[in-house]
């Protein structure tokens, strides 16, 4: 009676304690799971918005008098537009730059520099020229290659980034 006891208990341990492991990797799976789109969605965001404001720069109700881009530098990007349609570059949403601050993407129109994403892990703009050769000269650019990878905010130790690129041309240059 007791041996039989002792018998059921070990198999009922040898039972619970597989499926404790198996809920344990399920649970895994789902965090890394979770992980993968919350990184996905935020650099699809992002790029999405980064790419809104690029393709408006220069823009303006008649031939613009101004650059559409002011400062063309690998790790942010400042644009201008005209808004109002009073020929200078002066109104709220006017200027907008662009940069990453430690792991939050922020975007400065004006208003501060507002979040947009957390867990921005790098961003980089790489600028080219009317014949598609790189350059640094803010005049010359006329499309943008933007590279961004981010990591899932707050869930940290499932290893998962999502590395997005695409290259934008300025529509008004």
């Amino acid at each position: 009676m007791l041996a039989d006891l002792l018998v059921t208990a070990a198999v009922l341990g040898l039972v619970m304690g597989t499926n404790f492991m198996v809920l344990e990797q399920g649970q895994k799976a789902y965090a890394t799971g979770a992980a993968r789109v919350e990184s996905q969605q935020t650099a699809r965001i992002a790029l999405t918005r980064i790419a809104r404001d690029i393709r408006t720069a220069g823009s303006a109700p008649g031939p613009p008098a101004f650059a559409a881009i002011s400062v063309a530098d690998p790790g942010r990007i400042v644009l201008h537009r005209d808004w109002n349609g009073d020929g200078t570059i002066a109104g709220p949403r006017e200027t907008v730059r662009w940069f990453r601050d430690g792991t939050i993407l922020r975007r400065d129109a004006g208003g501060g520099a507002q979040p947009i994403i957390n867990g921005a892990r790098a961003l980089a703009f790489t600028y080219y020229d009317a014949s598609g050769a790189p350059t640094t000269t803010p005049e010359d650019v006329r499309s943008v290659r933007v590279t961004l990878t981010t990591a899932p905010f707050g869930m940290s130790g499932t290893g998962v980034t999502t590395t997005v690129t695409t290259r934008i041309r300025l529509r008004n240059r």
